[in-house]
């Protein structure tokens, strides 16, 4: 049985405070519905990258955050390269399921963990 999820409003709010206790700058980009809206992180590494991550399952069932857009950047064009590609999948979704939220954290020392495993190709 699964465990009960928290509501996306709460969990996102959580989020935001993690990262102002860090000092980290977070901004709800998409304000998605309030109890199970979809949710997607966007972590820009300010120079070294920037990824979009999903909630997916993993093949035992547990709940994961797969990386599915963006990507590590090796100087300013690259980085402007990973940013492009994560905004326009981010546009993407946001066709398909305006209930989703959209969460940017800007962590440029990779401090940022969203609490469950993240997944890269």
């Amino acid at each position: 049985m699964e465990p009960p999820r928290l509501k996306s409003k709460i969990w996102v709010q959580a989020q935001l405070r993690i990262c102002d206790q860090a000092h980290m700058p977070a901004f709800v980009i998409n304000r998605g519905d309030p109890d199970g809206g979809s949710i997607l992180l966007k972590i820009n590494r300010l120079g070294s990258g920037c990824e979009v991550l999903a909630r997916r399952f993993d093949g035992e069932g547990n709940r994961v955050w797969m990386v599915v857009a963006g990507g590590a950047a090796d100087g300013p064009e690259q980085q402007r390269e990973m940013e492009q590609k994560a905004d326009a999948y981010i546009g993407r979704e946001l066709d398909i399921d305006p209930d989703l939220w959209v969460l940017e954290i800007e962590d440029r020392e990779g401090r940022y963990h969203p609490g469950e495993a993240v997944i890269r190709d």
